[in-house]
């Protein structure tokens, strides 16, 4: 059973997501491991082999209440005390010896920091998958419209032609470089937690390491070089990979939800039945995913934060920072996987307007032009000269409304050194991309790669 995560969990999460981190699944995530120990401890000689299966089969969550076991965590402090107690008594009722054994030499932390790893590895599944699709969608947008010519702003004002495919571009080389973060940081997320009462494994004599062995080798997790309860950092480096990649997010959908102003109009989320409406404006269309995304961005930072002061833990098990983690963590992480979901779907099938965007590059009629024929004026006769010539022409297009190209073209020095079809040709928004499209190609490439 999933746990209700109430209405706004199909917004900012998503239903795949959550069930990994619902009441069940941390339970089940904790069971996994007492499963798990006690193969392993049979496998090295700890336990008898005969108490495994009593062990195993009570490990299924669907046998506990959890409603139960919330009142006795309230009382013990963590889930994991009362989750033992829960299975040693299942156990007995089975199989009174092998009751015995349950979480033979384990320490509560053990049991719910590796519960959640496992819960994190699956998560990251779902998160490495959309960001795949994001990238492909973000990689095909940007060869798409590699040569579409619009308007790049500055301070929210026009400031030079760019193309839409240099800003999906951008977009896509930020995603890659999150891709490359979450690669690299799991093999140091992705380990057993297992210590005992003290991170010495005293309870197993000299076969402590010999069970550290087998149980990671069972989790197909890693063997870190010591026990961490302590030392949260493993924890954090993904709560920062996924801060960093929630804001690379909030900056997309900022820039769709201004790309899609009714004054704008250059780009639009997907429209569907039910998507952007408003309940009294028959007309509107809200951007959505950049709400949820922008939502997240917001509120990603300071969960993060939380998590980092938290890392300053007091001798070899903290008291109150560990703590501060357990219900941080999923709602970090279903925050930045909804964001991610949503907008992988978005970019899918994000609706480009291209002629709208060669449309507003002609709005301030002909002014964002004004640079390009600046050089181009400045090789004839020195950048500053040129500078103040074309800015008095600027101000006098804007004064008189006319278009900058026909104010030019009636001063003397300009149609001296530059000519009527050179200043036609000046005024050819793509022709002043720079290396806009050969910056394409480099993203793409690196992709590739």
């Amino acid at each position: 059973m999933v746990a209700d995560r109430g209405l706004f969990a199909p917004l900012f999460a998503g239903t795949a997501i959550s069930a990994l981190f619902s009441d069940n699944a941390h339970l089940q995530g904790m069971l996994d491991f007492e499963a798990a120990l006690a193969r392993a401890e049979a496998k090295t000689g700890v336990i008898p082999q005969a108490a495994v299966a009593a062990i195993v089969a009570a490990c299924d969550a669907k046998h506990y209440d959890l409603s139960a076991l919330a009142g006795s965590a309230a009382k013990a402090g963590n889930t994991a005390i009362p989750m033992v107690k829960m299975l040693t008594a299942r156990v007995a009722e089975a199989d009174g010896e092998a009751a015995r054994y349950v979480h033979w030499g384990a320490t509560s932390q053990d049991a719910m920091d590796t519960g959640l790893v496992l819960q994190l590895r699956q998560a990251l599944n779902l998160i490495e998958a959309d960001l795949g699709r994001l990238s492909s969608a973000l990689a095909a947008l940007a060869a798409n419209h590699r040569q579409t010519p619009m308007v790049a702003r500055t301070w929210l004002q026009h400031a030079l032609p760019t193309t839409f495919g240099l800003k999906a571009a951008g977009w896509l080389d930020a995603i890659e470089r999150h891709r490359a973060r979450l690669v690299e940081l799991k093999p140091r997320l992705l380990v057993l937690q297992f210590g005992g009462a003290a991170g010495t494994l005293a309870a197993l004599d000299d076969k402590g390491l010999q069970v550290a062995n087998a149980l990671a080798e069972d989790l197909n997790l890693g063997l870190p070089a010591m026990p961490w309860h302590g030392a949260r950092d493993r924890i954090v480096e993904l709560a920062m990979a996924l801060a960093l990649l929630t804001g690379s997010l909030g900056k997309m959908a900022r820039d769709i939800a201004l790309l899609m102003q009714t004054d704008v109009g250059e780009a639009f989320e997907p429209a569907g039945e039910g998507r952007g409406g408003s309940s009294t404006m028959p007309h509107k269309r809200n951007p959505v995913t950049a709400a949820v995304v922008l939502a997240a961005a917001t509120r990603v930072p300071h969960l993060a934060g939380s998590l980092l002061s938290g890392m300053t833990q007091e001798h070899e098990r903290g008291l109150g920072g560990w703590h501060a983690e357990w219900e941080t963590v999923p709602e970090l992480v279903l925050l930045s996987a909804g964001a991610l979901m949503q907008m992988a779907d978005t970019i899918d099938g994000l609706e480009v307007d291209a002629t709208r965007m060669r449309a507003n590059l002609d709005a301030t009629n002909g002014l964002i032009m004004a640079e390009a024929v600046t050089m181009a004026l400045g090789a004839k006769i020195g950048r500053l000269a040129a500078h103040q010539r074309v800015e008095a022409a600027s101000k006098q297009a804007v004064s008189e409304k006319r278009h900058l190209r026909d104010v030019l073209a009636e001063d003397a020095v300009v149609s001296q050194h530059l000519g009527v079809a050179a200043l036609d040709q000046l005024f050819e928004p793509l022709g002043y991309t720079g290396i806009a499209a050969t910056l394409v190609d480099r993203v793409l490439a690196a992709r590739r790669q």
